[in-house]
């Protein structure tokens, strides 16, 4: 297959938030081009990508995956809801050895079973060592997996092929999310999926210096003789028009969901269904960091989607140096260099008899953005025609 990538590029400003926190508390910043820059780190981008997916109902939930420690007790759920007449000490030893199976280490963890103990109560579900995501389709084929040797499940796992099978089967039929945002096992190398997505940290066009906000707590039940709040506190924030970007592979996106949901549907189809949900997703998702504090419910000012065979290319340095305000807003200064920089790289570096491209904006401050492809009126369209132009391209023979 041809490599195919999608450029994702979004401007977009936020009011007084603090949509991504360090360990102090305070929004988390860098330096870039010599002054300190805002920044959102693609970690917590990513995870309201994951989130919109589900709140959204963009992809069906058959298409989505679970990153827990809690493997063993989602595994026995699947496993009691197939056989109802196995109890949950069954299903709980059935999941157990299964997962283990797989090459995933786990352990009922020191405190809950000192808990557990000093409660009386039983011995709690062991759990993986770490965070691992599973489709629902690896679920429930592991599931059925550990219903076949139910008489005996040690004497059923101790063949190799078996052993291999229960490996294959958490490797097979990834969900859209595990085979975009990709799958690391350190005890099981085997078993990682590659991420045919790259999200890169947030970063304001200007210099942003954080603030505090001194706030104050009423007591509602305080008396006239008393004076004084009931709670005082601080909480850091900062306003910024942040760069946002992405890249999919998605020829690597091709190769992780393999067939697909549904048999009898032809191998575009799912590969379509998660480019359209990824981008809908990139563009409308936002971080929840202390939204019931800043209210930072905003969306992209401008959006520009590139299609392209060669290697993906940000367009970050259109910032290095910092917009400067001098007394107004950002964001028309920010479009204005985005869309000069766009045309010099694609210029010096891309193909466009092989970049199409598609822009999405609000308001004339974006009006120059409109030169760089063709202008879609909702993000509907640009979300269909992206997913449209992507399933060509896959049609093609390589």
């Amino acid at each position: 297959m041809n490599r195919i990538f999608l450029d994702l590029h979004a401007l977009q400003t936020v009011p007084p938030s603090n949509l991504n926190r360090d360990d102090t508390g305070a929004p988390k910043t860098a330096v870039y081009g010599g002054v300190p820059r805002a920044r959102v780190s693609s970690q917590a981008w990513k995870r309201a990508i994951r989130t919109y997916f589900k709140d959204e109902h963009l992809l069906d939930p058959a298409e989505l995956g679970v990153r827990t420690k809690k493997v063993v007790e989602l595994l026995a759920d699947r496993i009691e809801g197939l056989d109802t007449s196995i109890g949950r000490e069954r299903a709980l030893q059935l999941a157990d050895e299964t997962v283990k199976a797989a090459g995933l280490k786990t352990e009922i963890p020191k405190r809950k079973a000192d808990q557990a103990k000093k409660d009386g109560e039983a011995e709690p579900a062991p759990e993986s060592k770490y965070l691992v995501f599973l489709s629902s389709r690896q679920l429930d084929g592991l599931a059925r997996f550990a219903l076949e040797g139910a008489d005996d499940i040690t004497a059923h796992l101790k063949t190799k092929e078996n052993k291999a099978r229960a490996k294959e089967i958490a490797d097979t039929r990834h969900s859209v999310d595990i085979a975009l945002f990709g799958r690391m096992v350190a005890d099981a190398a085997d078993i990682n999926v590659d991420a045919a997505v790259q999200v890169a940290h947030a970063l304001s066009v200007h210099r942003v210096d954080n603030e505090a906000d001194y706030y104050t707590a009423v007591d509602d039940e305080n008396t006239d003789e008393e004076t004084g709040a009931g709670m005082i506190g601080t909480v850091e924030f900062n306003s910024a028009t942040l760069y946002r970007y992405a890249a999919l592979g998605v020829h690597q996106l091709a190769d992780n969901l393999g067939q697909g949901l549904r048999e009898d549907e032809p191998r575009t189809e799912p590969v379509r269904r998660a480019v359209e949900a990824f981008v809908h997703s990139f563009i409308a998702s936002l971080p929840t960091g202390k939204i019931n504090t800043f209210g930072h419910h905003t969306q992209p000012d401008a959006v520009v989607v590139k299609l392209r065979t060669s290697r993906p290319l940000s367009y970050v340095a259109a910032f290095e140096d910092p917009v400067r305000s001098d007394g107004g807003g950002h964001l028309r200064e920010a479009c204005d260099r985005l869309a000069a920089y766009a045309q010099d790289a694609e210029r010096a570096y891309g193909s466009t008899d092989t970049t199409p491209a598609w822009i999405l904006r609000i308001g004339p401050g974006t009006q120059k953005l409109a030169d760089l492809g063709t202008e879609t009126d909702t993000l509907a369209d640009l979300v269909h025609a992206v997913g449209q132009a992507v399933t060509e391209r896959l049609e093609k023979p390589a």
